[in-house]
């Protein structure tokens, strides 16, 4: 008996179950997330949609830190990066509320070492 009640102390102290790593539906430089519609049928019927963003794994190099850095981007954020003359130049102009966690620290990191 006490055997057994020791196996549930030890899953009682347990507060989830990890089943692995679940990719966020969102952008982590822009923001950008799923949007909600219509289905729209020719007679007119709605059934609900949803409107992902076109997101894309990427490695970025940071010139600054001088290692590379993976983030899940949309297709959009990615231009803009571009535009902007690299993750550098991209992560000093955008606003912190934009971004996520992991950015985030990025950012104070870049900022520290410029």
């Amino acid at each position: 008996m006490k055997q057994w009640e020791l196996v549930l102390d030890a899953w009682h102290h347990c507060n989830y179950i990890a089943l692995g790593n679940f990719m966020s539906k969102r952008c982590e430089l822009t923001g950008i997330s799923p949007l909600k519609g219509h289905n729209v049928s020719h007679a007119k019927n709605k059934t609900k949609r949803r409107f992902l963003p076109n997101l894309k794994k990427v490695t970025f190099r940071s010139d600054i830190l001088k290692k590379d850095i993976k983030l899940n981007v949309a297709n959009a954020a990615l231009r803009t990066v571009d535009f902007k003359g690299g993750l550098d130049k991209y992560l000093r102009s955008v606003k912190n509320k934009k971004l996520s966690k992991k950015v985030k620290k990025i950012k104070a990191s870049i900022s520290a070492k410029s």
